[in-house]
């Protein structure tokens, strides 16, 4: 092939691949966009007020009786504050996420799960599993390890199980008024093979409030 058709044929496959991802591509996810508002704004759960509440899509910490916990996050969910931040911990920044990546046998893992003793109330380090059974919380896997992005934003349905009595009481509501919810936010798995059903610890509380709002 002469230099002229392989330049025009370069010219070609140019425009081609201008039009895919330049103007196709584009159009075809403004659609998806416009058919699929919710999803597309980032799952924005409300709470009472209208206001947002989070997303659906990321875990957040919730610390009150009155509420279902989630799973704990080495990236505190990706929500430092400027208070909270260690600038010499780039794992802090908003933005990222990820694990931890200790070993099991890693000093720094067993401290954060069973807690650290310490003179000095600085070093000190409650540890999860203590601070579960403080709350009243029978400690399982998830409630006790982070996921692997640090943002999962469900937990497993016997870690709702456990959480459930304690919840009632708080609210003083009955254990059965609470199944059933959390019934209604447990996922499947995806594409009904792939991992594990997860109950939505954000949809679920939101759900709590709405309920709790409703019986007064």
């Amino acid at each position: 092939m002469s230099i002229a058709g392989e330049a025009s044929r370069a010219i070609r496959m140019t425009l081609v691949l201008w039009v895919l991802t330049a103007i196709i591509y584009p159009l075809l996810i403004l659609v998806v966009g416009l058919l699929f508002p919710y999803q597309a704004n980032g799952s924005i759960v409300p709470n009472l007020q209208g206001q947002p509440a989070g997303s659906a899509l990321i875990g957040q910490v919730f610390s009150s009786d009155r509420y279902f916990q989630s799973r704990p996050s080495t990236t505190n969910y990706s929500s430092f504050t400027d208070e909270e931040r260690d600038p010499e911990n780039v794992g802090q920044t908003t933005g990222v996420s990820g694990a931890s990546n200790y070993a099991p046998s890693n000093p720094a893992l067993l401290e954060r799960i069973q807690g650290k003793d310490d003179p000095d109330p600085k070093n000190q380090i409650e540890g999860a599993i203590p601070q579960l059974n403080a709350a009243g919380i029978e400690p399982t896997a998830d409630l006790v390890y982070t996921s692997g992005s640090s943002l999962d934003p469900h937990i497993t349905l016997e870690a709702a199980e456990v959480q459930i009595a304690r919840v009632a009481k708080a609210r003083n509501f009955s254990p059965d008024e609470i199944v059933p919810l959390v019934n209604k936010h447990t996922q499947g798995r995806f594409l009904g093979i792939f991992g594990e059903p997860g109950v939505n610890v954000l949809r679920l509380n939101q759900e709590l409030d709405v309920l709790e709002a409703a019986k007064k």
